[in-house]
């Protein structure tokens, strides 16, 4: 078996999101995915990798993994080198599935657990209008809607909107609350403005249903340990990267000014970012992208050096469905699995219109399929659509 062609996809409806797919000689087609600025990512697969890769045996993986790292890592790893990474390492998982006809749970070793608790990520998308309802005041009616659905656990931003945000830039997704500098400032009416988004739920549904609190590293650390007082009365599930994961020592002494669990980072890239978070006694609980930070190879270290320090993982989704069927993959194999992050929003919506397979979803709890791979393919017709943008490497031309 060897990889014939290396393709990498995306359309204008979803402008961040990337799909690669490896052809194999025997006709197999491996699917991956990351998430932003598909362009750059794509020019490191097609100028960069695919002379790595075509010709050679895809069940390598971490011969290419540790190829792909070395190489770009001559220049320096992060963003979208990692990006690209992280695609081709799913895309090849999912061929070694696929020509074993084993999921790719079993090739990592086999199941911990059958199915894994989720969470839900509350973000608007389509008829799902969840980061509306919360947005508006409405937090505890969400969380009512979210527990008749069986989905006992989500996620909200409250404190993004007193942020400092990026004013000038054009775009669908600009201004975006999310991004912007560090907040150095936060008055007292608007802490209790973000905090009452919290206290609705718990007036609503009292502890019923757990609540995450996302910061999107918006804060410096005065600030967010403002936060992270005001929020302890509510027995959160876990304050998420309020500050930038770049400093350990800072995530360290949040941490022991407070006794709020902190999540940390989706942002952090390869296992040598979160070596430092971990032995640094920085965070209570790791979170890793996995089609950011190096793949289903590199999350499994990543999993496990969590694990040595008696750490749980959860693994950050609100990415597209490709991620989460990986991500979930993991979650099922590795013993120190948490919860997992989905958008309702997504998967009920445009997730649909991609791929072949809906992930399984019942009662607030994620489980897979016994089918080889990952268990899902790209559906044919994205192909087609008229917004798609797809550049291809191949033996024949190269």
């Amino acid at each position: 078996m060897k990889i014939t062609r290396i393709e990498t996809i995306w359309i204008d409806e979803q402008p961040h999101n990337m799909w690669v797919r490896i052809h194999t000689d025997d006709g197999l087609i491996g699917l991956g995915e990351t998430f932003y600025v598909p362009r750059a990512v794509s020019a490191v697969i097609h100028d960069v990798f695919a002379d790595l890769l075509l010709g050679n045996d895809p069940s390598d993986i971490e011969k290419h993994w540790n190829n792909m790292f070395s190489t770009v890592n001559f220049y320096g790893y992060a963003g979208a080198e990692s990006r690209a990474i992280s695609a081709v390492d799913v895309a090849l998982w999912d061929i070694v599935g696929q020509h074993t006809g084993e999921p790719i749970y079993n090739l990592l070793g086999g199941r911990s657990r059958d199915r894994i608790g989720i969470y839900n990520t509350c973000v608007s998308y389509g008829d799902c209008r969840d980061y509306d309802l919360w947005r508006d005041g409405r937090s505890g009616e969400l969380a009512e809607d979210l527990l008749k659905n069986g989905i006992k656990a989500m996620k909200i931003w409250p404190f993004d909107q007193f942020g400092v945000m990026i004013r000038d830039q054009k775009g669908p997704r600009y201004p975006n609350e999310g991004v912007g500098p560090t907040g150095h400032f936060l008055s007292q009416d608007d802490l209790k403005k973000g905090i009452s988004h919290v206290e609705d739920i718990r007036k609503t549904v009292g502890d019923k249903i757990e609540i995450a609190v996302e910061g999107h590293s918006r804060w410096d650390l005065t600030v967010a340990t403002k936060i992270a007082h005001a929020l302890e009365p509510y027995n959160v599930m876990w304050l998420e990267e309020i500050i930038l994961p770049d400093n350990a020592e800072a995530y360290a002494r949040l941490k022991a000014n407070t006794n709020i669990p902190l999540c940390v980072s989706e942002r952090i890239f390869a296992r040598y970012g979160f070596r430092e978070l971990v032995e640094k006694n920085a965070a209570d609980i790791i979170m890793p992208d996995l089609v950011w930070t190096g793949g289903i190879t590199e999350t499994r270290k990543i999993c496990s050096l969590a694990d040595t320090y008696y750490l749980p993982v959860t693994c950050h989704d609100c990415v597209g469905p490709v991620a989460l069927w990986a991500a979930t993959h993991m979650m099922l194999h590795i013993p120190n699995a948490m919860i997992m992050e989905t958008v309702r929003a997504y998967y009920n919506g445009w997730y649909k219109e991609v791929v072949t397979e809906e992930i399984p979803i019942s009662d607030g709890m994620l489980s897979l399929p016994h089918s080889p791979g990952l268990g899902t393919a790209l559906r044919e017709e994205v192909l087609n659509r008229p917004d798609v943008h797809c550049e291809v490497s191949d033996l024949e031309h190269r």
